[in-house]
């Protein structure tokens, strides 16, 4: 089980997934000083990671086409897999496929863009965020859980069941991801900070440094 962001790639997939969408639809920069209020929320602890997510999604990019995101997301996901990979990350995966593991790839971040990804590193199976659509045009919300923290581990227990007896491998590099990496067999934590990478050993992870 991979997570995406800072795990297998460098920095924040969907940071630039809606930056370069903004940026190809610049009438929307209007509706930036709308999200000052989903923002407050947020750092105010009333709305959580997913709420805010959802409210970027839908404040900037309600009413855009089917057709005009997933070509964007195509071009996202390309650029990922080519460019933004950890090589020690894509060497680890692909150790995975070769040894005929089951290998998932479980993000926080949208189905619009993370299956493009997951399907061209040739993994099994991806579980990530779902948005909401209004036909072809997107709504923006959140159509289902945010794949994050509590979440993960709960789709954890889930793949056990489906594939009773398969010990679990769990990358992460976040927080947010111990909750489930702590119900793994085996735990890789990718680029703990120094302060609690003592910490996260004495948990039984192991903890790697990708470059």
């Amino acid at each position: 089980m991979f997570d995406l962001d800072g795990t297998l790639t460098r920095g924040d997939t969907f940071k630039v997934f809606a930056g370069g969408l903004l940026a190809r639809n610049p009438s929307r920069w209007i509706r930036v000083p709308l999200l000052l209020i989903p923002v407050l929320g947020f750092a105010l602890r009333l709305i959580d990671n997913g709420g805010l997510k959802g409210a970027v999604m839908r404040v900037l990019f309600s009413g855009l086409r089917r057709s005009e995101i997933h070509a964007w997301a195509q071009q996202v996901a390309r650029s990922v897999v080519e460019q933004r990979l950890f090589p020690e990350a894509l060497a680890a995966f692909r150790a995975h496929l070769s040894a005929g593991d089951y290998t998932v790839i479980m993000s926080a971040s949208p189905d619009l863009y993370v299956p493009l990804i997951a399907r061209a590193l040739g993994a099994s199976e991806c579980i990530c965020t779902p948005v909401r659509w209004n036909g072809e045009r997107l709504d923006g919300r959140l159509a289902g859980p945010n794949c994050r923290g509590g979440e993960k581990a709960r789709i954890l227990e889930r793949l056990r069941q489906q594939h009773p007896g398969l010990p679990v491998i769990g990358y992460g590099n976040s927080g947010a991801d111990v909750a489930h990496l702590t119900r793994c067999d085996e735990a890789v934590y990718v680029n703990a900070r120094p302060r609690i990478r003592g910490r996260l050993e004495q948990l039984g992870f192991r903890c790697v440094q990708w470059h």
